[in-house]
């Protein structure tokens, strides 16, 4: 082979080489592509899932189940049920990420959730089978509602951020307003029978009504301060609760109140009547409860747990022990208090 076409090789091969790096971004892209659209990939291993029960969760609304179990409600539409005997918890499937503020039910059978943004949950089936409920009513403004309450026949009451008191007669299929919109929360109501409603809220306005909603009248309340909770041991008998330790009491069906001095400060957030035990019992800030008599003149209060200040928003007497839950869920048997375990 002659200088010149040794000469004239090397130049060839040398342009093959510059094509051939001068392609190969091209070929790296392509492959990447082909790889993107038709190579899936497929998991190592066991997805981890996240605790039922977390640290961060915070559980505002808690109700008697079905077959003993108890519900409760709360941080990002969670619904858990728990089974106090053997402590299982388990997660409800729900269609909304809203805090659920408060839970209630039918005997068992059927429930209703409601919480943050007008979120209105119903069960047929007393869980675990949710589903939202569509035209709700609602306001340009604030839309939170923080409790509901359950009758006989279907009947609902759902309370909240302006003047929202809202009534199903269908287990929570649809609901209408009671009231007009107001610059006001209402906080709680109790049904007291058929026809009577008692309603508390911000300023320390009471409503009364005694034909299901239709006509209001609003009692002198002895307190400014906002009333978190009402509840009713029969027609007459009531207790209401509220921020700064205040406890109201009426005897003659909500017309007239008096306040108990208990010499507390922490807020209140939550009053039942305790049937089995006879006696009221509420829950509030840092871990404080508070119990009386039937005729709630003579109040005892303390904390559940000296090491646990934990809130409670919601206490539930049931079958000789009372459930609290808010910043924890737990027992409180009069002597010891046991929270669930994370």
């Amino acid at each position: 082979m002659t200088m010149a076409s040794m000469a004239k090789a090397g130049t060839a091969m040398e342009r093959l080489i510059r094509i051939g790096l001068s392609a190969l971004p091209w070929l790296i892209i392509g492959s990447l592509l082909w790889a993107g659209l038709f190579v899936k990939p497929q998991p190592v291993g066991a997805s981890v899932q996240p605790p039922v029960l977390e640290r961060r969760d915070n559980f505002y609304g808690i109700a008697a189940g079905r077959e003993g179990q108890l519900l409760v409600a709360g941080t990002g539409g969670k619904i858990l049920r728990i089974d106090p005997a053997s402590g299982r918890v388990s997660r409800d499937r729900t269609p909304v990420g809203e805090t659920l503020q408060d839970i209630a039910g039918w005997n068992g059978e059927r429930a209703v959730a409601v919480g943050n943004d007008g979120a209105i949950l119903i069960s047929a089936d007393g869980g675990p089978a949710w589903e939202r409920v569509a035209d709700v009513p609602r306001s340009e403004v604030a839309n939170k509602l923080t409790r509901v309450k359950t009758a006989a026949g279907g009947v609902a009451v759902a309370s909240g951020e302006m003047g929202a008191l809202l009534v199903s007669r269908d287990f929570g299929a649809t609901w209408a307003r009671l009231r007009e919109e107001e610059d006001l929360a209402w906080n709680d109501v109790a049904l007291v029978d058929a026809s009577r409603m008692v309603v508390v809220g911000e300023f320390g306005r009471i409503l009364v009504s005694e034909d299901g909603g239709t006509a209001w009248t609003e009692p002198a309340s002895p307190v400014p301060s906002s009333l978190m909770a009402v509840a009713f041991r029969d027609a007459k008998n009531g207790v209401a609760v509220g921020l700064e330790g205040v406890v109201l009491a009426t005897h003659d069906g909500g017309r007239t109140w008096r306040q108990a001095e208990l010499g507390i400060h922490e807020h209140l957030f939550d009053v039942a009547w305790d049937a089995a035990g006879g006696r009221w019992i509420g829950a509030g800030a840092l871990g404080r409860w508070i119990t009386a008599d039937a005729a709630a003149e003579r109040w005892q209060s303390g904390r559940l747990d000296e090491r646990d200040l934990s809130w409670h928003t919601r206490v539930l007497p049931l079958n000789g022990q009372v459930w609290f839950a808010g910043a924890n869920v737990g027992r409180w048997d009069g002597q010891a208090w046991t929270p669930l375990a994370d």
